[in-house]
């Protein structure tokens, strides 16, 4: 296999790194696995990503880029900020019942590693951050007296229904979820 370092090399590499350890774990997979599904040397990952962590953690870090992508498209098509926080649970609705739901990429990696500060660890941290903060501008929004505090509550209804559509197969998870979102958002006067 040739070293080839190329724009459209990184990229095929990312994006097989995230497919393998979304469908397999990280643990499982294996640097044979990447180098064979990507088409990139060893020499070039390791020049650009120095250890199967940073290539894991940057594979992560597009991921994260792609779904909030994905997830801000989605509440877009709701209108107002209370109807984009509780259709967050129809999009999610729609990611479960797919063929390749695998849960949360950011909770499977996270749950992997024991190091607080590992890098996957690090991008879990990110992701959700972002994902709150999506939340949080929409409870201000709204008017929410504790924005933070509210957002913190709606990622946990969406981290557990993610969870729970992936270990019981159940994409009615979501509609569960939504129904104590909007008990939340009836306890808050909202």
């Amino acid at each position: 296999m040739k070293s080839i370092d190329t724009p459209d090399s990184i990229s095929r590499l990312l994006d097989a790194t995230e497919t393998l350890i979304y469908r397999g774990g990280i643990c499982a997979t294996g640097m044979d696995a990447i180098v064979k599904a990507s088409g990139v040397s060893r020499k070039t990952i390791y020049k650009h990503f120095g250890t199967k962590d940073a290539l894991v953690a940057a594979a992560l870090r597009r991921r994260d880029d792609k779904w909030m992508a994905w997830f801000e498209a989605g509440l877009a098509a709701y209108d107002g900020p209370r109807a984009q926080l509780l259709g967050a649970f129809e999009v999610l609705a729609d990611w479960f019942a797919s063929e390749d739901f695998c849960g949360c990429a950011f909770i499977n990696g996270a749950g992997e590693v024991a190091d607080h500060d590992d890098p996957v660890r690090q991008e879990a941290r990110f992701h959700k951050g972002r994902l709150h903060q999506s939340l949080m501008q929409r409870c201000e929004a709204l008017g929410a007296k504790e924005p933070a505090v509210m957002a913190d509550q709606l990622l946990l209804l969406i981290d557990g229904a993610i969870t729970q559509a992936l270990i019981f197969s159940r994409p009615a998870s979501a509609g569960a979820a939504a129904q104590l979102a909007e008990l939340l958002l009836m306890r808050h006067g909202l």
